[in-house]
């Protein structure tokens, strides 16, 4: 259940990421809503997470899956380009996060 609760932290991570994104373009008292109660419940949950995991595991699994659902959000709503360094960023990224876990059990 610990690991529900870290992937539903870093979703939600990535909610509030694009939210205050979106609050940066044309600010709304809806968005600042949405964006607060992610950011909430995201922090709820990973409360939740580490409780049950490793700190030096959850923190950076989650910040992990918050960076990159970022990237990949900016890419695909943004219109943000990314060259090759990009990717191999983001893979990397990911690539740590699977070791991380591997290490957790």
């Amino acid at each position: 259940m610990a690991w529900v609760y870290l992937l539903t932290a870093g979703a939600l991570e990535i909610v509030w990421a694009t939210g205050l994104k979106r609050l940066g373009d044309s600010f709304s008292w809806g968005g600042v809503l949405v964006t607060a109660v992610a950011l909430v419940a995201s922090m709820v949950a990973l409360y939740a997470a580490t409780a049950r995991l490793p700190l030096g595991i959850a923190y950076p699994i989650w910040t992990g899956i918050g960076s990159v659902g970022s990237v990949i959000v900016s890419v695909v709503i943004f219109q943000q380009s990314m060259s090759i360094y990009g990717v191999l960023g983001v893979f990397l990224m990911i690539s740590g996060m699977v070791l991380l876990g591997a290490e957790a059990h």
